[in-house]
């Protein structure tokens, strides 16, 4: 890639010029820096994006299956939002996906993972989150959104709300991101069913192995097989 391109990316996406002399050791690594963050990041929250967040779960899933330790992913979708975008336009629109990518950030631990998954969708990775304090975790996110009004206009404010779901992943058992996030997707559809504003967990921290799980859980090896 050619740097003026580089450059032109970095301005684009509103991150400030490498540091030091163009051309040096530093200008250069501070580009390369800015090239790596740009492609983890969503340029309009700089949340972690889809990518960055598809690696982050097949990762965390990997270590709770080795380690027994909980874990819990949320999935969470703005209320109504082509309601906002239709009734006060989509400048409005970015400004509460941006105002949400805030409130979330700030509620939770710096070790936890905030993503913007999709158009107005998000999910979060709770490392080491037991399951005495998932629906409070939960409901502090939901609580922290509905209370917080959005301005989008000369003294004119909007509030928003969030319908959360969430699962967590099945300790000592090997899993897959997909099946992870299938079951927070599912109680995520429960709570929009079940009137929205809502937070719909899993009832138990081990889920219901499905067939899928069990197949890697006592799948034999080639190696295993000839012992």
């Amino acid at each position: 890639m050619q740097l003026d391109i580089a450059l032109q990316l970095l301005r684009q996406s509103g991150q400030p010029p490498p540091a030091g002399s163009p051309g040096s050791d530093v200008w250069l690594q501070g580009l390369i820096d800015g090239l790596v963050n740009l492609s983890s990041r969503d340029a309009l929250t700089d949340l972690a994006n889809r990518r960055s967040f598809d690696v982050a779960l097949a990762r965390e899933i990997d270590r709770v299956a080795r380690s027994g330790e909980p874990a819990l992913l949320l999935a969470l979708d703005i209320d109504f939002f082509k309601r906002i975008n239709d009734t006060h336009g989509h400048a409005a629109g970015d400004l509460v996906l941006k105002a949400v990518a805030e409130a979330l950030t700030e509620t939770v631990r710096p070790m936890d993972l905030v993503a913007r998954v999709g158009g107005e969708e998000f999910a979060i990775i709770l490392p080491n989150c037991p399951p005495a304090f998932g629906e409070t975790v939960a409901e502090r996110l939901r609580r922290r959104v509905a209370r917080t009004p959005v301005t989008v206009g000369p003294s004119q404010q909007i509030h928003v709300t969030l319908s959360v779901g969430g699962a967590f992943a099945p300790q000592w058992v090997r899993s897959t991101p997909k099946l992870w996030s299938e079951r927070a997707d599912l109680q995520l559809y429960r709570a929009k069913a079940s009137g929205r504003n809502l937070v719909c967990l899993e009832p138990a921290a081990v889920s219901v192995v499905s067939a899928e799980e069990k197949g890697m859980l006592f799948a034999i090896s080639p190696s295993q097989d000839h012992e």
